[in-house]
C-alpha cells in the first residue's frame, strides 16, 4: 500500500509542502491543480503587462521552509531571494503624519514615544514580552503539534508550565488585552489589527494572536518576484524529485472502496479517472462537507455556518503611479471607526469606511520607483465571506473602489487607476476561485478561545483521505499552511505504514506565526 500512488488535491504552500515530503520518502506522488499555475491563493496577476503579487504579501516564520527545505536536502536561501524588511510597515490614520514599526525593537519604542508619549512606548514593551511569551508557549505545543484539544495542549505543556499556558489570557479577547498595554486608540487599532491575519475580529478574537507580533519583531522578509517565486521555487523541486504537477486539471469527485472506509479513486473534470492509496485535500476544508468532492466524501468535514466564515476580501491589483503619501512595501491606511468597520463585517455588511491595506511591490528596500512611473499596488479592504450568496455588481464595486481611494486621500495618498491598470477580486471571486469556501480567505473565523482547536487537523474519519492548508490546524497564513502540509504528510506516512519515515523535527536555534 505504501507504493501506491498519493494524490495532492491542490498546489497551494501545503499542497506543495505536503508533495515534497512525501516524494522525499519515496512515494509515487502526483498533484491536481485547477488552476493555470501553482500556488493557490499565492496568485499573480497581470495588470498593464506587469505582474502583481493578489494573495499573501507578507513573508514571516521563515524557519518554517528553513526546515522543510534542510529535510528535503536543499535551503530557502537555494530557492528564492528573500531581503529582510527594516522597516515592516507604515501606519496611517489621517494626513498628518504616520507610525512606523521597525525590525529593531528599540526602534520601535522610540518611534511610538515619539507619536504617542513615553507611557505608551513603555506599554509596548510591556506588549511586546507577553507577544513573546504567548509565543513561547504556544509553537512547541500547538503550532509543531499534529492536533488536540485544549486537554491534549495542557497535556503537551506539562504541568510545570500551567502557569504560562494561563497567563496566555485564553478566555479574553484581543481587543480587551491590548487595552491594557496601550490608551491611545491609534495604537490599540494597529495592534489589535493583527486578527485579521486570520480573517478574525480584534472584538470577537482571542488575546492569544498577540503572538502574531512577536512572529512580526522576529523577521518580515520580501521575496524578489514576489510571492509567486515560492511556488515558482518548490515547483521546481517537485519536478525534480519525480512529482508529476498537473494543472488545470479539476477533481470533481472523490469515490471510495465499496465498504466506504477508505479512499480508492479520483474522477476529474476531464473524465479521467485515477486510481490511489491516499489522498491529501488542501482545499478549504469547508469545500468537502459542502459536496465539492461529491458525496461519498462529505462526511470527512464539518460544514461551516457562515456565521463562523473568516473575512473575505475586496481587493484591487493595480499598476498605477502614485503621488503624495510616501509609500512603503507595507501600509495600513485606519478607518476613523475600527468598532463601527466591524460591526458592519459581522453583519455582513460591506464597511462604509474600511480600514486599507496597499502593498507595494515595486518599494525594493523601501526605494520609491522614478517620478511619474506607474508601480505595482495590491490595496485590499475587508468583506463579509458571503461570495456563494451575493453577486457583486459592478457599480458596487466601483462605489468600494471610490471608498478606498478617498481613505487613501485622506492620508495624502493620491491615486487615479484608470480601468485597464486596475482588476478588482471580490468575495464572489475567491468562491470561484476557491470552491466552498463562500469567499472565506482563512477558514472558519478565529472567534473565542475554542475556535483553534476547532480547526480540522490532517487525519479525517475516511481512511486514506487527510486535509492540509490555511483552513486547517494549525491556521492560516503562508508558514502555517506549509505547517499543515507536514502535518498531512507525516500522518500519511504513518497510516501507509512507511519504513521511511521523517526525520525528528528540526530543532531551531535562539529564542522561541502572516
Amino acid at each position: 500500500m505504501a507504493s501506491g500512488r498519493v494524490v495532492v488535491v491542490g498546489a497551494g504552500i501545503g499542497g506543495l509542502v505536503a508533495a515534497l515530503q512525501l516524494a522525499g520518502r519515496g512515494l509515487d506522488v502526483v498533484v491536481l491543480e485547477r488552476a493555470a499555475t501553482p500556488g493557490g491563493k499565492m496568485r499573480e496577476l497581470t495588470i498593464d503587462g506587469a505582474g502583481v503579487d493578489a494573495g499573501p504579501t507578507v513573508f514571516t516564520m521563515r524557519w518554517v521552509l528553513d526546515e522543510i527545505l534542510a529535510e528535503a536536502g536543499t535551503s530557502l536561501d537555494e530557492q528564492v531571494v528573500l531581503r529582510p524588511l527594516d522597516v515592516l510597515a507604515r501606519h496611517a490614520w489621517d494626513a498628518r503624519g504616520h507610525l512606523d514599526l521597525f525590525a529593531d525593537k528599540a526602534r520601535c519604542v522610540e518611534a511610538i514615544g515619539q507619536f504617542a508619549g513615553p507611557t505608551e512606548a513603555r506599554g509596548y514593551i510591556a506588549f511586546c514580552a507577553r507577544a513573546r511569551d504567548i509565543y513561547a508557549t504556544l509553537e512547541q505545543p500547538f503550532l509543531r503539534a499534529p492536533r488536540g484539544g485544549p486537554l491534549g495542549l495542557a497535556h503537551r505543556v506539562g504541568f510545570a508550565r500551567l502557569p504560562a499556558l494561563w497567563r496566555i489570557a485564553p478566555f479574553a479577547t484581543l481587543w480587551r488585552a491590548i487595552g491594557q498595554h496601550f490608551r491611545d486608540p491609534r495604537l490599540c487599532q494597529l495592534f489589535a489589527r493583527y486578527a485579521t491575519y486570520c480573517g478574525s475580529s480584534p472584538f470577537a478574537s482571542p488575546a492569544t494572536l498577540m503572538l502574531v507580533a512577536h512572529v512580526e519583531q522576529e523577521g518580515v522578509w520580501q521575496l524578489e518576484g514576489g510571492m509567486q517565486a515560492l511556488a515558482q521555487g518548490l515547483r521546481a523541486l517537485l519536478l525534480a524529485r519525480g512529482v508529476h504537477l498537473r494543472c488545470a486539471s479539476a477533481v470533481e469527485r472523490i469515490r471510495l472502496q465499496p465498504k466506504g472506509k477508505r479512499v480508492a479513486q479520483l474522477e476529474l473534470a476531464s473524465g479521467e479517472r485515477l486510481e490511489v492509496a491516499a489522498v491529501v485535500v488542501t482545499s478549504d476544508a469547508a469545500a468537502l462537507a459542502a459536496g465539492v468532492y461529491g458525496g461519498e466524501v462529505a462526511r470527512a468535514s464539518t460544514k461551516l455556518p457562515a456565521t463562523r466564515r473568516s473575512l473575505s476580501a475586496i481587493t484591487w491589483n493595480m499598476h498605477v503611479p502614485t503621488s503624495g503619501f510616501e509609500l512603503l512595501r507595507h501600509n495600513v491606511f485606519f478607518s476613523p471607526d475600527y468598532d463601527r468597520e466591524f460591526r458592519a463585517l459581522a453583519a455582513r455588511k460591506l464597511p462604509d469606511s474600511p480600514t486599507v491595506y496597499v502593498c507595494a511591490q515595486d518599494r525594493e528596500g523601501g526605494q520609491p520607483p522614478a517620478p511619474g512611473a506607474p508601480e505595482r499596488l495590491l490595496c485590499l479592504m475587508n468583506a463579509p465571506a458571503n461570495g456563494d450568496q451575493h453577486r457583486y455588481s459592478e457599480e458596487e464595486v466601483s462605489r468600494c473602489l471610490q471608498m478606498t481611494l478617498e481613505r487613501l486621500r485622506s492620508c495624502g495618498l493620491q491615486l487615479q487607476p484608470t480601468a485597464d491598470q486596475q482588476a478588482a477580486t471580490t468575495p464572489a471571486d475567491f468562491h470561484r476561485l476557491f470552491p466552498g469556501s463562500g469567499g472565506a480567505l482563512y477558514g472558519q473565523a478565529t472567534q473565542g478561545w475554542r475556535s483553534s482547536f476547532n480547526r480540522p487537523g490532517a487525519r479525517t474519519a475516511i481512511r486514506g483521505l487527510y486535509l492540509a492548508g490555511g483552513s486547517t490546524h494549525p491556521g492560516p497564513g503562508v508558514p502555517m499552511a506549509a505547517l499543515s502540509g507536514r502535518h498531512a504528510a507525516r500522518c500519511l506516512l504513518q497510516d501507509l505504514g512507511s519504513k521511511k519515515q521523517s526525520p525528528p523535527v528540526a530543532m531551531r536555534g535562539g529564542t522561541s506565526m502572516h
